[in-house]
């Protein structure tokens, strides 16, 4: 008997494409985010459970976990948040609000949802770091120390958890989702951006979910503590000037 998979942030960009994308492979999913409309729609459409709460409120993460069922075959993390200031504009609240966010609501989700994990036999659990978190980019403060911590998270977390459930992160470059549409609405900026990458273009939803069930899949059975770029080569590569 197979389990569930549990998927925050499934109102996002990249949360909804890899739902869409699990859902055609024939997983059952329990989804779990902030926007009423866009979970529950989502949700008919899939034939999936939904939870509608935010993951900052007290008791939604573990209601989350407990209403997807004792068996979990996989979690997925995907809610996050650019804030992007220079550090003098940077108040303790946007420090604190995108560690919260990003790093320590993804580890508590993890917990909530451990022991049905655990259950399932083959637990994977997929987070989302950035590549902010190993690149220095200027106006980063806060969200590069956020994802960084979940990159930490990452390590921690399939070390401990090893071999019961594996856990590794997808560390994205700008990907046209609704949360970034600032960075990329205006054409010039967007093609500014994505020239600096070696294959010159932004990245998608669909990139990073079809990563993300590769790593809840039986084929990456052998993954685990892995923190992998999906960035255009960005992270590791410079185009010739």
């Amino acid at each position: 008997m197979s389990g569930s998979i549990l998927i925050f942030g499934a109102n996002g960009g990249i949360g909804s494409a890899t739902a869409r994308l699990l859902a055609a492979r024939g997983h059952h999913l329990h989804l779990a985010g902030r926007n009423a409309e866009a979970i529950t729609g989502l949700a008919a459409e899939l034939g999936a459970g939904c939870s509608i709460g935010d993951v900052l409120d007290d008791g939604f993460i573990a209601q989350a976990a407990q209403d997807a069922g004792e068996r979990l075959d996989g979690l997925v993390y995907a809610v996050g948040s650019i804030t992007l200031k220079a550090l003098p504009r940077l108040s303790r609240a946007d420090f604190l609000r995108d560690y919260e966010l990003n790093a320590l609501s993804a580890a508590l989700a993890v917990q909530a949802a451990l022991p049905a994990l655990k259950a399932s036999g083959r637990g994977s659990v997929v987070l989302f770091s950035s590549i902010a978190a190993s690149q220095g980019f200027g106006m980063h403060a806060s969200i590069g120390m956020a994802k960084a911590a979940v990159s930490g998270l990452t390590l921690s977390l399939a070390a401990e958890l090893a071999p019961a459930v594996r856990v590794n992160a997808i560390a994205p470059s700008l990907t046209q989702t609704p949360l970034s549409k600032n960075l990329w609405q205006n054409e010039a900026m967007a093609q500014s951006i994505a020239a600096l990458h070696p294959i010159p273009r932004l990245g998608s939803a669909d990139d990073m979910a079809a990563l993300a069930a590769f790593l809840l899949s039986p084929e990456a059975a052998w993954i685990t503590g892995q923190i992998l770029g999906v960035d255009g080569g960005r992270s590791s590569l410079r185009v010739k000037g």
